[in-house]
């Protein structure tokens, strides 16, 4: 596709992201923690602005004008989701907080619904802790164990060892889409595949996932898919759990309140059908709403023209950074690959160069990155990672590059 296309298209882009016209310690910002949490388009902030400035009343429970309009804005939020990931019906899209809480929401109810002591939850190495340690708390309150699937040294799941893991006690696969430290499209179709012919349900944590990768949860077959809000343009506090309608009706809820229920007596209760009987209280209407407005913004791209950019960010970013003395690159490839480069420079602590790259205007991650188990198996106990979106140019990329030799160079005397 030919570059000016791409430039002038992105370039429109960031027209739509105020928070890019920024300047930090005077100079400009270069966002590049997208994995983290991405900026919002003016889409979404007017819709936010004007619903906490006018359409403001508590959903699902009011016959007056501003409830129902909250509540028009709200459930139409899940029709665009379900349409968006391709759900056969929009109760199997349950709103939560975020990937997080999706995940503990499937980790209890599950839990409750089909562990038993001495079964097995199957977890990829790479994963970040909220998909993780959900699984721990659980296999305790059970008696259950989590069992690992490795990666090998590129950053890869070890496929060959799936099947040769798989048994009678497995009763759940959990693993990400696309990891938030190696940046790599695991090949979940394959271990869906492997999981249903053991008649084994598959949780897939889709939140960079859905933002790179094109989902549809009936054409990948997968029996969960989460994602959170803000890492997809959307507000913070905000999240999705879809899941088979088969699961869910069999799954108890894991938190009681109003909104959830049929009945209620003290001789006891009865609760509401599907997605209500999982979303007790006040939700955060207003912000799921406006995650409703982030999809269709994400909806009305070019797609083509995005996904080439990103690819050439991704072959841009591996070519330089890997030209670099004493950088090791942890997750290795292009075609399976995202914009998200996580690496170590030798003699070099990771924070520092983040420090002074933050002086430069250059906004990045460093640390564990919520996934300490991957850092170990590599010896590290700290990485830097530069996450790319849609709106970052590979002007921005190239001048990263030069801000970190710079960086590097101070550093090292």
């Amino acid at each position: 596709m030919e570059q000016k296309r791409i430039n002038d298209y992105i370039a429109h882009i960031r027209t739509q992201f105020p928070a890019l016209e920024q300047q930090v310690y005077g100079k400009p910002l270069v966002y590049l923690d997208n994995a983290a949490t991405t900026q919002k388009p003016l889409r979404v902030l007017s819709l936010l602005s004007e619903m906490e400035g006018k359409i403001n009343g508590n959903i699902h429970r009011a016959v007056h004008y501003l409830s129902a309009q909250s509540t028009a804005y709200y459930e139409s939020a899940r029709s665009v989701i379900r349409r968006f990931i391709g759900a056969k019906f929009a109760h199997e899209v349950i709103f939560t907080s975020g990937t997080t809480s999706a995940i503990n929401l499937v980790a209890f109810s599950f839990g409750e619904a089909f562990v038993k002591k001495g079964d097995v939850i199957l977890v990829g190495e790479a994963e970040h802790h909220s998909n993780i340690v959900p699984w721990q708390l659980m296999c305790a309150r059970k008696g259950a164990s989590v069992r690992v699937i490795p990666v090998d040294d590129a950053g890869r799941l070890r496929m060959d060892l799936v099947p040769r893991l798989m048994d009678n006690r497995v009763r759940l696969i959990a693993v990400s889409h696309i990891g938030n430290v190696l940046g790599l499209v695991n090949p979940i179709r394959e271990i869906i595949s492997i999981a249903h012919a053991w008649e084994v349900p598959v949780l897939v944590d889709g939140a960079q996932g859905i933002v790179h990768d094109k989902v549809n949860v009936v054409d990948i077959d997968c029996d969960f898919y989460l994602f959170s809000g803000h890492k997809l343009y959307g507000p913070t506090g905000t999240g999705v759990l879809y899941g088979k309608e088969f699961w869910l009706q069999q799954m108890p809820p894991w938190q009681g309140g109003g909104d959830m229920i049929s009945s209620v007596s003290f001789n006891g209760s009865t609760y509401a059908d599907l997605p209500l009987k999982f979303e007790a209280g006040t939700p955060n209407f207003i912000g799921l709403s406006g995650l409703g407005a982030a999809v269709e913004y994400v909806e009305s791209l070019d797609k083509d023209v995005i996904e080439a950019h990103m690819l050439g960010l991704t072959k841009a970013g591996m070519e330089q950074l890997q030209k670099i003395e004493g950088l090791r690159m942890y997750g290795i490839g292009i075609e399976d690959k995202i914009p998200l480069f996580s690496f170590s420079i030798e003699g070099v602590h990771a924070t520092d160069l983040a420090t002074l790259l933050d002086k430069m205007g250059y906004a990045v991650r460093s640390g564990q990155m919520c996934a300490e188990p991957i850092l170990d198996k590599y010896n590290q106990t700290s990485l830097l990672r530069a996450s790319f979106a849609i709106y970052n140019t590979q002007e921005e990329l190239e001048g990263f590059v030069q801000a970190l030799k710079k960086t590097i160079s101070m550093l090292r005397g």
